[in-house]
């Protein structure tokens, strides 16, 4: 059925993009700017940076987006089931006849929401380990140096050097940062984060300890401090750390993940050092009590000794014995020698009276009469002397038959190397290649091997002979 144009009506059709971009200019002219209370609900963040999300209540639904440069900007991280108060204009899609809103700012919708939020963000990282009371360091009792990480500007940097300066002076790096709004959470993590990876002996000094401090505030002024960045950067420092955020009441993730939390900045310098007046009045104290330790000591052992040397017996006592018995040995010694002089003078003289020279002139007549009496027997000498040369001559024909030149008088000849090495065996002489062949009388003519016996033999020629 063809469409028709009713009697008295003269309005052309709209076409599908005419009515969208009538419908669009409408949305957009009406809701330029508006503020919104909802819930988030499906919350995501895409590779883009852009965010995508639908804010709703008990009885309705809007789609939203976040650009990636107000999302940027953003001072929490959002989650489904945040209550938020966004502000942006609203906006139609054409391609889906949809209309959404464009979100400039986003805003928690009071402390409720603030509060809802952190408890969730506090059990998803508390489930995670990073508040666990084994993981906190002891703080270093005399720290060298202390970082700082606040603002140089306001009066929490001046509390803490002033309460450094009264208690023990040390030295103390600032690194400046916003404590709150937007960007204050990545300022903080970093700072913390580059405390940490300074090198142990750089240009500047690694400190032994690091405060985190900012003064009181709202939950929104700390809410920077509740930044799970800052709470994984605090966590994940290799560096004790102090958290001193806000006063006494107020609390932080930051102080849950910190190894010490101090409730104000100036206790987290009076927890970062001792007194050095104290300290040295502790040290002589100590000194002192070491002295009097050595001197009661040394008294005591006095008296010990003093005790033990009554009961001791007087030297007297204690040698009389051994200096009578060494007495008595000398006496002994004494009279001992004498009777072995007078003995020994004894023997020289009987051996003297031996020795007298008419005896010792008839010895001798005696010797020589008996040394004269004595005839040698020639056949003692002469049969032995027959009976050895006669064995001296058998055993001289025995090795004139072994010489190794009588085989060479019945027409034999030895083979040698021409190093004069005797040739036994045809490997040797094939190895030598040139020999010599030994005939009696001395008789030398070199040879050459040219080939194996089994090829045949050929007579040498000349001077100078061949082996085939």
């Amino acid at each position: 059925m063809l469409a028709d144009s009713a009697p008295g009506d003269n309005s052309a059709p709209f076409t599908v993009t005419e009515i969208s971009g009538r419908l669009k200019r409408h949305v957009e002219d009406g809701f330029g700017h508006v503020r919104v209370r909802g819930e988030i609900s499906g919350w995501k963040r895409v590779a883009s940076g852009h965010c995508y999300m639908a804010l709703k209540d008990d009885g309705a639904a809007l789609d939203g987006v976040m650009w990636k440069m107000s999302a940027a900007r953003l001072a929490f991280a959002p989650a489904d089931g945040v209550e938020v108060v966004v502000t942006g204009k609203l906006t139609t899609y054409p391609g889906r006849s949809k209309y959404q809103i464009i979100v400039d700012t986003m805003e928690l919708a009071g402390e409720g929401a603030m509060l809802a939020l952190l408890e969730k963000l506090k059990a998803r990282l508390a489930g995670e380990g990073l508040f666990e009371p084994a993981h906190k360091r002891r703080l270093p009792y005399l720290p060298r140096t202390i970082g700082v990480v606040t603002s140089p500007t306001g009066a929490v940097i001046r509390d803490i050097l002033h309460r450094l300066a009264d208690r023990f002076p040390t030295t103390v790096i600032v690194w400046p940062v916003l404590v709150q709004g937007p960007g204050s959470a990545q300022q903080v993590a970093r700072a913390v984060a580059g405390f940490s990876d300074l090198p142990a002996r750089g240009p500047v000094p690694r400190p032994d300890l690091v405060i985190v401090a900012r003064g009181g505030g709202s939950v929104e002024d700390l809410w920077g401090f509740n930044d799970e960045a800052v709470v994984r950067a605090v966590a994940a420092s290799s560096i004790p750390i102090i958290s001193a955020v806000g006063h006494e009441t107020d609390t932080t993730l930051c102080d849950f993940a910190a190894d010490v939390r101090a409730p104000t900045p100036t206790a987290a310098a009076e927890i970062a050092v001792p007194v050095r007046s104290e300290l040295i009045s502790a040290v002589e104290e100590l000194g002192i009590r070491s002295l009097r330790c050595a001197h009661r000591y040394r008294q005591r052992g006095g008296e010990r000794l003093a005790a033990v040397a009554v009961r001791l017996p007087a030297p007297d006592d204690l040698l009389g014995s051994q200096r009578q018995r060494v007495y008595d040995l000398g006496e002994r010694l004494r009279r001992g020698l004498g009777r072995s002089l007078a003995d020994a003078r004894g023997d020289v003289a009987h051996a003297s009276a031996a020795l007298r020279p008419p005896l010792l002139a008839a010895r001798l007549s005696q010797s020589r009469a008996r040394l004269s009496a004595t005839r040698l027997d020639p056949r003692l000498v002469v049969r032995p002397m027959a009976e050895a040369r006669d064995r001296l001559d058998r055993l001289w024909r025995v090795a004139a038959t072994l010489h190794p030149d009588r085989p060479l008088e019945r027409g034999y000849a030895r083979i040698e190397t021409r190093t004069g090495k005797l040739v036994t065996s045809g490997a040797v002489a094939r190895k030598a290649g040139a020999l010599t062949l030994v005939f009696a009388c001395d008789d030398r003519v070199d040879a050459r091997v040219e080939r194996s016996a089994r090829e045949g033999y050929v007579d040498d020629t000349a001077h100078q002979g061949s082996l085939l």
